[in-house]
Formats: structure tokens, sequence, C-alpha cells
């Protein structure tokens, strides 16, 4: 499995550089839930390793590398590289699109943005119908919505590993970097809390979603949790006494 490394300020610079350029790119922040989905799926695993950029999401990331390589590797959240890359498409002269998430949200999403980022280009939003299976003339049609919107920076909020299977299937046909930023809009824009400083530096920032949404979240943690710690362990036997 591919991970891009670096600072955080690369990853913005390179992401913002990308959208300049409207290259038909993605980026996939990527976080534990990801790496297992990629892991489990062989399929999945190739959308990842096809995206131009891969961050590394989740603080314990961030640890496995330095257990396993000595790697000091800064954490790339989607809740923090989503603020500053709309700074720099506000600075920047950048339009941005975002597509997906309900109509709710975008509608409060456009108010937040003005009030924000007044300067911001809007390229335009969309919300698609929940689970419609879009022909392939409808599928053309946003697909050329969203390139003359003059999109350079189009975020996508389907949630992993939707958004980054569409984000693979568009790729050669937007026109514009696309980053998938799954649950970082609700939470910039006030409609959901973000945990603590000190549980973020903790590497707990997943135990305080799951105590908010303890139900749904329950078996996607307690998997994909407990299968992480067991490849990580894998992986350092491995280092350790085979290679």
């Amino acid at each position: 499995m591919s991970l891009n490394t670096g600072t955080y300020n690369d990853f913005v610079n390179e992401i913002t550089e990308h959208a300049d350029e409207k290259i038909s790119e993605y980026t996939c922040l990527m976080n534990v839930h990801m790496l297992i989905e990629a892991y489990s799926d062989y399929n999945f695993a190739k959308v990842i390793n096809n995206a131009t950029i891969i961050t590394p999401d989740g603080k314990p990331l961030g640890w496995a590398l330095r257990f396993l390589y000595g790697i000091k590797q800064e954490r790339a959240s989607g809740m923090d590289l989503l603020p500053d890359l709309l700074y720099n498409a506000s600075v920047n002269n950048l339009s941005v699109y975002f597509y997906g998430g309900s109509e709710q949200l975008l509608a409060e999403t456009s108010k937040y943005l003005k009030q924000n980022y007044p300067d911001l280009k809007m390229a335009g939003s969309y919300s698609p119908p929940f689970s419609k299976v879009f022909s392939k003339q409808e599928e053309e049609d946003h697909i050329a919505i969203i390139n003359n919107s003059g999109a350079q920076l189009v975020f996508v909020i389907l949630g992993c590993p939707k958004q980054e299977k569409w984000m693979a299937s568009m790729k050669g046909r937007i026109n514009a970097m696309m980053v998938g930023i799954g649950g970082a809009l609700p939470v910039m824009i006030g409609l959901q809390r973000r945990a603590p400083g000190w549980m973020q530096k903790a590497g707990l920032e997943w135990m305080f979603r799951f105590l908010q949404e303890p139900v749904r979240l329950f078996r996607r943690y307690s998997f994909t949790n407990s299968l992480f710690l067991y490849l990580l362990v894998k992986e350092y036997l491995w280092l350790k006494f085979f290679k």
C-alpha cells in the first residue's frame, strides 16, 4: 500500500499546485479504516494506489511509520487540510466545487463559506440522490457541469470507500484535483464536534467519534482497529526476523 510522506505544508502546497494546473487527479486521505478497506479488497487497493497523493490522515499511521521504519511523519488529516486548502484557493483565485453530502449540508456550507471565505470562488455544488445508480448519460451530464463550471478543486463528500471509487472513475474525465474529505466538512462548518486537542494528539479521535455514534461505529472500530494492530505486529515481526 502506497503512502506519501512529507510535511503537512508540503501536502497543502502540492494539492494547491495540482489544482492550479487543472490536471485530472485525485487525493486520498488515508486513515486506519481506509487502510483496512484496501487490505480487504484488492480492487479498492488499486484505487488508492492510483491516487496522485495519499496523505496519512490518521495519527496511528504516523506512529506505525515511525515504529516500523523510523520515519517521523506529520499527520495530514481532512479536518485540518480542508480549511487550509480553502484558504489557499481563496488567495490564489482557484475555484472550488463540492460533490456529495445532503442538500442541507451543502446549503449550510454555502453560508459558512460566504462568512469565512468571502473571496472564495464557488464553482458550484451537487448533492447526488442517495443510492441512485446514474445512467451513462446522466453521469456524462454531471461531468460536463463540473468541467464547465471551471472548478479546479473538487471536494468529494461521499464517505469511504465510495468517494475514492468515484474519484478513481472520474480520473481523466473531470479536469480538476479531486479530494475525498469524508466527514471533515460537517465538522468544519460546525454541524459536528471535533475531538479536543489532547485526544487528537493522543490518537484518540476515533474514540471521540465512537462515543458520539457507538451503535453505528462499534463494528467498524472493533474490526478495523483489531486488524490494524494484527497487521502492525505481523509487519514488525517480518521486518525483524525475515527481511
